[in-house]
Parts: C-alpha cells; structure tokens; sequence
C-alpha cells in the first residue's frame, strides 16, 4: 500500500454512512417512538441541551453515555433498547421492548420516558408513536384487529417488502396522545427487516409532521399575503395613469417590495424544510414496495388524498409570495423608468430653456460690446481732444477738424483693441 496521507475527515465521511443501522425487532415486539423539536429557532437550537437531556434519561438505568458530540447512540436501558438520534430540527427516542401487552395500545412501553423527564425536554413535542409488532403467519384475523385498533375511515394497510409484513395505521391521535402502528411479520421476515420497517414508519410520521408546519405557515401567511396583494394591486392601478407624486408612489412601492421580501426570508428555511420533508416521506414509502390489502387504501393512496394537496399548498403559497415579490420589484423599476423618463423631458426643456436664454445674453452682450466701444471712444476722443488742443493756435485748424480727423481714427482703434481682446479671450 504506497504511503499516503489521507484526508483528515476521510474516515469520518465514510463511518458516516454506516453510523445509524437499523434496530433488530423480533416480532412479537412493540416500541414507543417520541420527537422533540424547539417551538422556535430548531435549526440553531443548542444541541449539548439535547445531549443533556439523553444523558439525564441513561443516567436513570445507569447507562452508558454517548461520545461527546455525537448525534446518534444505542444502547440498552433495562429491558428496552433505546435508538437516539440528533435530526437538524428534532431529536427522537425509541425504546424497542420484547413482546406485545395484553391490551392493544395501553402506553406502557411510552412509561419508560419518566413524566418528571418529559417535563424537563428542551422542546415540544412534534410527535409522538406506539408501534405493535406481530407474529402472523396468514392474514386471518388482521382486518378484524385493524378495524378494532383504527379509524376504518382513515385506515392505511398495504403488504411492504414482498409480502412479508404488513403495515397498517390511521394517522389519528389517539386518547393517549400518540399515533398508533401496526406490523403483522411473517415468520420468514428476519429481524433486520422487521426493524427496517419499523424505522420506515417512524420515519414517515415525523418527516409527515415537520411537513405539516409548511402547511400551518403557509396559513398564517395568506391573510398578510392577500393585504399586501391588494396594495400592490392598487399601486400598479396608479401607475396606469397620471402620476401625481411618482417620489411618493415609487416610496410605497419599495415598502411593500421590502415587506414581501422580508416574508420570503422568514419562510425560505420553512418552506424549503418542507420540500425536503416531503421527498423523505414519498421515498421511505417508496422504498416499503407496497401491495394491496384487502382492498384497502395503501399508505402511498392515504398521502397522496391528504398528504399531498397539503404540500401543493404549501408549494402554492410559496410560488405566489416569490410571484408577488417579483412583480412588485418589476413595477418599482417600471415607475423608476418612468420617472427617469419624465426627468429627462424636464432636463431638454431646462436645456433648451437654458440655450436661449444664453442666446439672449450673447445678443446683450453684443449689444453691451457696441455700447462699451461707444463710451471708450468717447473717452479716448476726449483724451485725444486735450492732446491735440494746441494745434488749433499753431496751426490754425479749428477744434471741430480735429475733433472729425480724430473721432474715425480713435473709434477705429478702440474697434480693432475690443476685437483682438475678444478674439484672445476665446
């Protein structure tokens, strides 16, 4: 083997895949199954509270603890198997025991979770589950069982897994607060597949309801949704005619484009959480390879009448809310244009405005220019006038020759200064 270093995190990625195997049920058996999820902020909870409170029910039948930072453990707890596992928004608990009660359903196997524990969960619970394993080696008896355990109504039993089990449930609560669960195994079913089963059903009724709060978002929101879509409606009503006040219409625009995209951002994990959960649900059901019962529903037939139109909803709501957005954003960069537009018309008006009044001001400064010449060659004239004065007595040339020789000439040069002047300015 040539010397080579591996990545640091080679070993962690690769145990990874094999860090959560499935429990081994022998039927006759039975399990409680219990979720716990903080009612807020799940994704950022503090996951040593999590471990804490595990610790806190090992500790109770002297257990060993898990390693530190783990978010899987296994391991026996008196006369149960425990299976626990760290989720991003949830933790679960499973107690697998050996044999079925007497009495269908009666919650002894959910009496290994101490109250005085449950009390103390750093969280809520999302759900909550009883599971009955059974020995059957036909189908006599099972429909008469599942019709006495279940809301026929709502009854969901299929054979999974090429016939060797068969699963069946209603999705109700029942009195004692938990979903219930039945699995009937053929002999031949191993221990392994039993379990896998049984992880299945754990798995579609929590990944089911972690769905559902997609569901009870998207509620929430359509009331708030259905004001903000008047509004915008309304906005986009002014825009198709005169603007009065564009600052203050394009204003109301960016506030409702600011609420909607606040909404998006609280909804985005929630909503794609719940995509997420429904691909899980739809796969572990996928996976079970489900036959008909009797002729009863499937639990693929139960998701797909009930489960499904709510997750349509969900995917509806989040479709329109990105709708929304996107169309409030496109009616602030319509009025922006629009204003842009008006702008430049009051710009060219300005411009051209502008252009004759300079056009004015250059024909008056001309006209000053005349003017300027004017009173410079009075002046020099003037000037001229004195410098030359005594030629009169000299020569006898009277004041007014001098003044018509000398007034040409002055305003002449002063002319030629002026346009040498200007012509240097420029």
């Amino acid at each position: 083997m040539p010397a080579i270093e591996d990545h640091p995190l080679r070993y962690a990625m690769a145990n990874e895949l094999h860090a959560r195997p499935f429990p081994a049920v022998q039927a006759p058996a039975r399990a409680a199954y219990l979720a716990i999820k903080p009612a807020h902020n799940a994704a950022g909870r503090d996951r040593d509270a999590d471990r804490t409170h595990l610790i806190a029910l090992l500790d109770r039948f002297g257990a060993a603890h898990p390693q530190p930072g783990a978010t899987h453990y296994s391991g026996q707890i008196g006369k149960h198997l425990l299976k626990w596992e760290s989720h991003t928004e949830f933790v679960t608990f499973t107690i697998f025991g050996q044999g079925v009660a007497e009495r269908p359903y009666n919650a002894s196997t959910f009496g290994v979770f101490p109250d005085e524990w449950l009390r103390k969960a750093p969280g809520v619970r999302i759900t909550s589950a009883l599971i009955r394993v059974e020995l059957a080696e036909g189908d006599e008896g099972i429909v008469a069982k599942v019709d006495d355990w279940f809301v026929p109504e709502s009854l969901a039993i299929s054979r999974v897994l090429d016939g060797e089990l068969i699963i069946a449930s209603d999705f109700r609560i029942d009195t004692g607060g938990h979903m219930r669960f039945a699995v009937f195994a053929r002999s031949q079913a191993g221990e392994r597949r039993t379990g896998r089963v049984v992880q299945r059903l754990c798995e579609i009724e929590t990944y089911k309801a972690m769905s559902m709060l997609g569901l009870s978002r998207a509620h929430n929101l359509a009331p708030e949704m259905a004001a903000i879509d008047d509004r915008l409606t309304s906005l986009l009503s002014e825009m198709c005619g005169p603007v009065g006040e564009p600052a203050t219409l394009l204003q109301s625009l960016l506030t409702v484009s600011a609420e909607l995209e606040n909404i998006v951002a609280q909804s985005a994990f929630r909503f794609g959480a719940t995509g997420a959960y429904e691909t899980i649900v739809n796969q572990r059901i996928a996976v079970l390879r489900e036959e008909r019962f009797a002729g009863r529903q499937t639990f693929g037939e139960f998701m797909m009448r009930r489960f499904d139109p709510a997750m349509r909803t969900v995917k509806s709501t989040e479709g329109r809310l990105k709708a929304m957005s996107d169309r409030a954003l496109r009616a602030g960069d319509l009025l922006r244009t629009r204003v842009d537009v008006e702008r430049s018309a009051q710009n060219r008006d300005l411009l051209a405005s502008m252009d004759k009044r300079s056009d004015t001001q250059l024909r008056l400064q001309r006209t000053v220019e005349g003017l300027s010449t004017v009173a410079i060659s009075y002046y020099a004239v003037s000037l001229a006038m004195y410098i030359l004065g005594p030629l009169e007595y000299q020569f006898g040339i009277s004041k007014s020759t001098i003044a018509a020789i000398v007034t040409p000439l002055v305003l002449l040069g002063v002319w030629a200064m002026v346009k040498r002047l200007k012509k240097h300015i420029e």
